[in-house]
């Protein structure tokens, strides 16, 4: 598709430059050291500034362009480049190659906001940048994913500190004509539009295009001459605080995005929400199979939902999306007058309660209710939902609430140094992150100390270069007197200990625990034998006052004479500094409140270029941390005391004075730090594959998306035969469960065996309905321990009343097992679809 914005020399000048516009519009620049060369060379100034190759073609004038046409080294770069993304684009991926014939059609990946790049500032914080690297992954790996989101006209703020610390809020205007983004055109070529009905209007939503390699974005906003002043700026900012404005926002990524997919002409079998916000997608799809076949909501909802996975990534509930129910309510009522079902239907979706009309809607619930596949975004963080979903599940046991967990990954090759890159690329090839990624580990066990410490030395220096431009440029935009300035030119060594500090500034995140003891960790800082210095960048959210104190408390800290060439807080923490900061930094520390951390993936992106762990054993680093690897923080267990903070606070001073510092500085005759290395290089090896988006992607891929296909195929089929049939037996079970129940139960020893017989009275219940089970609540560490009965008879002058056996080794006491009997449907999930349960008394 052309772009009408393209400056006109370019659409009508010589092949490569037309060739540098179409490169400018694939975000794959945003993970390539080459083109980082190339677009510096065009316009250095422009490209430090903006990291936007589209603004940089837009902005660049003519004489210029005629410079490059000229450049035979620039024209051979761009040639190069080229080559290289037209193999890129022919080469099937991890995907293609494994599974050359399959019934996956398309993923569709929803989430409010997307972090891929500063060209393209729609994110706010770790969700989006999760899911920017999950994008660039799956056209790594030839996964095929369309994302949809929302184009923000601000986004989220950008972070300015006054001359005392305190976080002041700008919000820059995202003009669209420079971003690298085109609209995308209908079949007569004009601007494609989808509709969403709200109350008493219908809200027009402009669909935008996004080249992300192999994958496309689509992203839509509202502000459209056709809208009302007020729906014009419903997409003005990303999580606005006015509830109503967020709901909207909400319903036009859910219902406006899959009517977008349906115009754009997308199979989409597996549909992902990437957290309950895009929630409304699913009810936008059993609509459409409504439609499509006839059926009503209830069977739709049952047959599209065998193709919709969730992910939660909300460590608390207090976090869920909820709202009142005065507020939702006239919107529902739109939403089920256009899709001509019940409103009720649907805020039953979001509810524990569904008779309980003061309940808040919870956007969570709605998600988790039209899904067949949950999943938490680390082991703990599976936990740690199971507990927060257990009210929807009453009486299941904690264990068997149906939430797995994936693991986040990062995308490692946005990730990179260019040092870094170089010493994967000669270890493991240029195409190491595109193909299962097992045999990484035993490549880098082999590499040498000197090419590892080399590797970082490079890194630490390039770091500390861009620190001291950036901090140059702050001060200049803060007004700072010219020898302060001066002084910011020559801030930080490049030979020491450098520890990071960067994130969200909230109350559970701890960020200001290192300065608990702030004279203790200024003596740290100032150690004239073993140098240590400090890097931190972090933003609150603007109506967090508690978390702006700590900015304030920290950026203070940092501003503290005797400290300055030591400490350096930076403004405005994003994605451009979060990569040269993963890049150079010794000690990534992490301090959240466990378990408040679900993933946590900016530790992870240090991975790949040698940086080690002072973490608490939260999130991701709760299943990564061994003591070969980095350094834990806390005992693994959850402590509310306030104490607490303190007893870690003493914990990460000791292990800074004692064991990190001490063995940085401890060097062999060619100055290398060989412990030191060996745990960088174990880390490389073990922990970077792993924690990839590589092995992410691949995981989603073959534990949610290929089944989903299957099971979504299957239950579409035939109108919905396998649909209707499972909301007939959840009907039936529904209706009569209370029917159900126990007669004798007996337990006998047979020699290294137990055997249990029971009577059990079924109703108006099929016994094919329903399975009979023994169970034993876990023992530490052991998983619980179930069993599954066989139907052996029926019981003599009983109505609809049947014999059960089953056996067991002895391994627990018999009393350990309770019997119970549960819903079972062999294409059903239970107790995602069927929640009944009774236990024996």
């Amino acid at each position: 598709m052309t772009n009408s914005l393209y400056h006109h020399f370019i659409a009508e000048g010589p092949e490569e430059l037309q060739g540098l516009s179409e490169l400018s519009l694939d975000l794959q620049w945003t993970w390539s050291h080459f083109s980082d060369q190339l677009w510096e060379m065009i316009d250095p100034e422009a490209w430090d500034r903006t990291r936007n190759p589209y603004y940089i073609m837009q902005s660049a004038s003519r004489a210029r362009l005629l410079e490059i046409v000229r450049d035979d080294v620039l024209r051979e770069k761009i040639r190069g480049w080229l080559n290289k993304r037209k193999e890129y684009l022919e080469d099937k991926g991890w995907f293609g190659k494994t599974y050359p014939v399959t019934d996956l059609k398309k993923i569709a990946y929803f989430s409010m906001e997307f972090g891929l790049g500063e060209a393209l500032p729609i994110y706010s914080g770790g969700l989006g940048i999760l899911a920017g690297d999950f994008l660039k992954t799956a056209s790594d790996l030839g996964v095929p994913v369309v994302g949809i989101g929302l184009l923000y006209q601000q986004g989220y703020f950008r972070q300015v500190l006054s001359s005392d610390g305190w976080q002041l809020e700008a919000f820059p205007y995202n003009d669209p004509t420079t971003l690298p983004i085109v609209p995308v055109q209908n079949k007569e070529g004009g601007l494609l539009r989808v509709k969403v009905e709200l109350p008493g209007r219908t809200l027009l939503l402009r669909i935008w295009e996004v080249l992300v390699g192999k994958v496309k974005l689509y992203l839509l906003d509202s502000n459209d001459p056709f809208n009302s002043p007020w729906d014009r700026g419903l997409t003005s900012n990303l999580y606005p605080s006015g509830k109503e404005q967020r709901l909207i926002q909400e319903i036009a990524l859910g219902l406006g995005g899959w009517s977008a997919l349906e115009q754009l002409g997308e199979e989409v079998d597996v549909l992902h929400l990437n957290e309950g916000h895009a929630a409304f997608a699913g009810i936008a799809r059993a609509h459409q199979y409504m439609r499509e076949t006839g059926q009503s909501f209830s069977v739709a909802l049952r047959a599209v939902r065998a193709g919709n996975v969730f992910t939660t990534h909300t460590p608390v509930k207090a976090a869920f999306d909820q709202f009142d129910p005065t507020l939702v309510a006239p919107y529902l009522k739109r939403i089920s007058e256009m899709m001509d079902i019940s409103d009720k239907q649907i805020l039953a979706l979001g509810r524990k309660k569904p008779e309980d009309t003061s309940e808040p809607f919870n956007m969570a619930y709605l998600a988790m209710n039209e899904s067949r596949y949950i999943n938490g975004v680390s082991q703990l963080h599976g936990k740690v939902s199971r507990q927060l979903f257990q009210p929807l599940f009453p009486r299941w046991p904690e264990e068997e609430v149906p939430v797995q967990h994936v693991t986040n990954g990062v995308h490692m090759p946005s990730w990179d140094s260019q040092a870094a890159d170089e010493l994967w690329t000669a270890k493991c090839g240029k195409d190491r992150w595109l193909v299962a990624t097992g045999d990484l580990c035993k490549v880098m066990d082999e590499t040498s100390f000197i090419e590892i410490w080399n590797m970082r030395t490079a890194g630490r220096k390039s770091l500390v270069h861009y620190i001291r431009n950036r901090l140059v440029r702050q001060f200049k935009g803060g007004g700072k007197p010219p020898e302060l300035i001066e002084r910011a030119k020559k801030v930080l060594d490049p030979n020491a200990l450098t520890l990071g500090f960067a994130r969200r500034f909230t109350s559970y995140k701890r960020p200001t625990l290192l300065l608990h003891d702030s004279e203790r960790m200024a003596k740290i800082l100032l150690n004239s034998k073993y140098p240590v210095q400090l890097i931190v960048a972090g933003k609150s959210h603007p109506n967090d006052q508690e978390g702006k104190k700590m900015v304030q408390s920290m950026a203070r800290f940092a501003h503290r004479l005797d400290l300055f060439n030591h400490v350096v807080f930076l403004e405005d923490y994003d994605i451009t500094l979060a990569q040269q900061l993963a890049a150079g930094i010794d000690i990534w520390m992490n301090t959240p409140r466990r378990p408040n951390e679900a993933s946590g993936t900016s530790g992870m992106k240090v991975l790949v270029n040698g940086g080690l762990n002072l973490s608490e054993l939260d999130g991701w680093w709760a299943e990564a941390y061994t003591p070969e690897v980095g350094w834990g923080l806390g005992d693994g267990r959850e402590h509310n005391e306030p104490v607490w903070d303190a007893i870690e606070a003493e914990q990460m001073y000791t292990l800074l004075e004692e064991q990190i510092i001490r063995e940085f500085y401890t060097r062999d005759p060619q100055g290398i730090p060989s412990r030191w290395v060996e745990r960088i290089r174990k880390s490389m090896s073990s922990l970077t594959p792993h924690f990839s988006a590589n092995r992410m992607v691949r995981e989603y891929t073959e534990k949610y998306y290929l089944p989903a296909s299957k099971a979504v195929q299957k239950r579409t089929a035939q109108q919905g035969k396998v649909a209707l049939e499972i909301e007939n037996w959840c009907k039936t079970l529904s209706e009569n469960w209370e029917e159900l129940r126990f007669g004798e139960v007996k337990v006998d020893q047979e020699h290294d065996e137990w055997h249990f017989h029971a009577q059990v009275y079924c109703g108006e219940i099929d016994p094919s309905f329903i399975q009979v089970e023994g169970y034993a609540e876990p023992k530490n560490p052991d998983h619980p321990h179930r069993f599954v009965m066989t139907r052996k008879g029926t019981i003599s002058g009983a109505v609809n009343g049947h014999l059960y056996f089953g056996k067991i080794p002895i391994t627990r006491p018999a009393d350990d097992y309770t019997l119970r009997v549960v819903p079972f449907h062999p294409e059903a999930g239970v107790p995602m679809e069927a929640n009944t349960i009774l236990w024996q008394r």
